[in-house]
């Protein structure tokens, strides 16, 4: 039996596949021949097999040595099912007891396991190195081979130490695998493990399933997230966040607008991150909500979305969690949200450190940041940055390549641009070139006297991003490159040099805007206007009607924006008569069941579709400030001596003490106006919100007299006026 024919009948008796993908069989086969083999392939391309397969048909055992403990225990649960054996696949980290870790020894002595995970950290363990010593090692995979270089997305300084370690255990073909190397990093790994002679096999970085799309990223950001999972249809998917509170507040907004959402972060106890992870893989949970620690090694191909909530660290972090999705090659979309505001707070995070650490985050920083700004194909930046070339100039796959655009002639820019990397002697970074161009006369400008170059303020009247946009079009069209080595100075490539002696036609695309759509405002937003003028007709009807049952002013019951704002979003119960602006619980309560019974009674009759499952709902939060007020007055404090105490004007607290009572809390300041305001003034505002027609304060003051009256004084008397009628 031939090798091939000895492999498809492995692979087929241990996996179920009738063929390989790709690379896998030269993978196996270079490895089979005791050969070092570096593996650069993206996620969903099977790596895995890449070493699982030849430890089977091997002498010895496999060391796979992996970075965590989920990935582990999910890729032996992968091998033990696909063998009779349990003993085939075992690990040993910290999550083991030592009579557990006895008991995996001796499946090893026995012969029974050809795979055995590690973490670097127990690899390092003298007592493991002298038991591995005695036995026979068929090979050494080093899986997410990325974390060894401080250039990769996921450092691990133990990754560094790997090499050494083998050395001691002893020798024996390594395999280092990782989704995720820029030529730098793929460099780092192959020196420091030492197999710079390595076979490389490095298959394209092209998903062409997956969409890639960056959304600015606004206050409004958690209504964006729950209607883009809704507009999902159920699909599975994760959102990356690059903080714990971030991923446990997240996960709770989603929770309370029904999308099944579990979290994920390595704060958590071990047992419930491994039991919301195994929730997710039996689909009890629709959205995993996670740092970064979540998804390497995890074996789901349905994975239809992942968003990043925060902009990622690195581009390379960024490609290999948006490589969760589609892992099958069906449907998947990758969304970025994207503000500047983000960068400007990571680069804050690593004052303190190291400068050569901190030099190398702003650099992968800032190819985030342009990936993010950009305005061509994203795949092809993408590709770019991994070192490989995306021919087509229109994808058909990403947010730009869908936009309509025109081309907008550059020529004359890039020239200046290119000039100003030369007249540098190409020792200087993007910024430090747009700044000149720009004409800004920043510390670093002035200092090195580049105020002084010829090329300085000739690009004054363009628009920064637009410069920033023709340099990176320029180098993904090959006339510029970044030294890596010096953390990102610019250096001229043979084309670059070529273009400044004899230039040729450069465009750059500017996308064409269309004409503005109405945004989606969102429950709750309409505040001056109905959606629905019939029912808006109605409801103020029945106001009518119960403030002459009750002798109050219609205003009193509920204002023309709580109106409105029925008639747009329909309530039918209590509770969500109580998200409508203006009417809170005690005013829901008061007078909520006359209204949401005839709203009922007009959606049943006119068939109406209610917005309400589009209506994002917030995690409930205490308002220490409206707590604090409300304290505060019970205990009778002045109020302009409350105001002053909590930093406001006295304006800003008479708004949040209106908003407390519009909202049907009864507040009691009779003590404080008995200080301020005269009794008979106060005898007639009181008198005038009785008959008026609505409790407008300019109105109010029309009537009663500017001059007269003083508007603070006019406004306490209506907060006692609503809270004694009201409420």
């Amino acid at each position: 039996m031939t090798r091939h024919e000895q492999l498809i009948e492995a692979l087929q008796h241990n996996f179920g596949f009738d063929s390989f993908k790709g690379n896998q069989e030269a993978i196996i086969n270079n490895l089979m021949d005791g050969k070092d083999t570096f593996v650069l392939m993206p996620t969903g391309g099977g790596k895995s097999l890449c070493y699982q397969l030849p430890s089977l048909l091997m002498d010895g055992v496999a060391i796979v040595i992996s970075p965590l403990i989920a990935l582990m225990k999910n890729q032996v649960d992968a091998m033990r099912n696909f063998s009779e054996e349990d003993g085939i696949a075992h690990f040993i980290n910290s999550s083991l007891s030592r009579p557990e870790i006895q008991a995996v020894k001796a499946d090893i002595i026995a012969g029974k396991t050809k795979l055995l995970y590690v973490a670097p950290e127990s690899l390092n363990k003298d007592e493991n190195v002298d038991f591995l010593k005695e036995v026979k090692i068929s090979f050494y995979a080093v899986d997410e081979a990325h974390c060894i270089s401080e250039w990769g997305h996921d450092f691990r300084p133990e990754y560094r130490r790997i090499h050494p370690i083998v050395e001691r255990i002893g020798k024996a073909p390594i395999i280092a695998l990782t989704a995720t190397a820029t030529p730098k990093v793929q460099n780092d790994i192959q020196k420091n493990l030492d197999m710079m002679n390595a076979t490389v096999f490095k298959s394209s970085f092209n998903r062409s399933n997956l969409y890639y799309e960056v959304r600015q990223k606004t206050d409004d950001v958690d209504k964006d997230l729950v209607r883009y999972i809704r507009s999902m249809d159920g699909k599975s998917g994760i959102v990356y966040c690059l903080s714990r509170k971030t991923v446990e507040d997240l996960a709770a907004t989603l929770c309370v607008n029904n999308i099944q959402a579990l979290p994920y972060h390595a704060g958590m106890d071990a047992a419930t991150r491994s039991a919301n992870q195994d929730a997710f893989l039996m689909e009890k949970a629709q959205v995993i909500v996670a740092t970064i620690a979540f998804g390497m090694g995890i074996d789901k191909p349905d994975v239809r979305f992942v968003v990043h909530y925060d902009i990622p660290k690195s581009l390379e972090g960024y490609y290999q969690e948006t490589g969760r999705a589609g892992r099958d090659g069906g449907e998947g979309q990758c969304i970025c949200f994207y503000s500047p505001k983000d960068i400007e707070r990571l680069r804050k995070f690593q004052q303190g450190k190291p400068v050569s650490e901190q030099e190398i985050s702003n650099q992968l920083l800032f190819e985030t940041q342009s990936y993010a700004e950009a305005s061509i194909c994203r795949r092809k930046l993408l590709l770019h940055y991994f070192g490989e070339e995306y021919k087509q100039d229109n994808c058909g796959n990403c947010d730009n390549c869908r936009k309509k655009y025109k081309m907008v002639e550059a020529t004359e820019l890039l020239g200046i641009i290119l000039e100003t990397i030369q007249q540098l002697n190409e020792k200087f970074r993007v910024e430090h070139i747009v700044d000149i161009i720009k004409g800004k006369e920043s510390a670093a400008v002035l200092s090195y006297k580049h105020n002084e170059l010829e090329n300085f303020g000739s690009g004054e009247d363009q628009d920064e991003a637009n410069l920033y946009a023709i340099i990176r079009q320029a180098m993904v069209a090959g006339y510029v490159r970044k030294d890596i080595e010096s953390y990102g100075d610019l250096k001229l490539t043979s084309s670059g040099k070529k273009f400044i002696k004899r230039p040729t036609r450069f465009e750059v695309p500017i996308e064409i805007q269309g004409d503005d759509e109405d945004g989606d405002m969102g429950v709750g937003a309409v505040t001056c206007a109905a959606a629905d003028d019939v029912l808006f007709s109605i409801l103020k009807d029945l106001r009518k009607k119960l403030s002459k049952r009750m002798n109050v002013p219609p205003f009193v019951i509920f204002q023309d924006g709580s109106l409105e704002a029925m008639a747009t979003s329909y309530p039918i119960t209590l509770e969500e008569l109580q998200n409508i602006p203006g009417v809170g619980v005690g005013k829901a309560k008061r007078y909520g069941d006359e209204f949401i019974q005839l709203i009922k009674g007009y959606v049943e009759e006119n068939d109406i579709i209610r917005p309400e499952d589009l209506r994002v709902r917030t995690v409930a939060k205490n308002s220490a400030r409206k707590i604090a007020i409300i304290q505060a007055i019970d205990r009778r404090v002045a109020l302009d001596d409350l105001a002053e105490r909590l930093g406001m004007s006295m304006e800003e607290m008479l708004e949040e003490i209106e908003a407390i009572v519009y909202s049907g809390t009864k507040l009691n300041i009779k003590y404080f106006i008995n200080e301020v305001v005269d009794p008979d003034e106060e005898a007639d505002i009181y008198d005038y919100f009785r008959s008026a027609e609505n409790d407008n304060i300019r109105t109010a003051m029309e009537e009663l007299g500017e001059d007269d009256y003083d508007e603070i004084n006019v406004r306490l008397v209506r907060i006692k006026f609503h809270s004694d009628l009201g409420n």
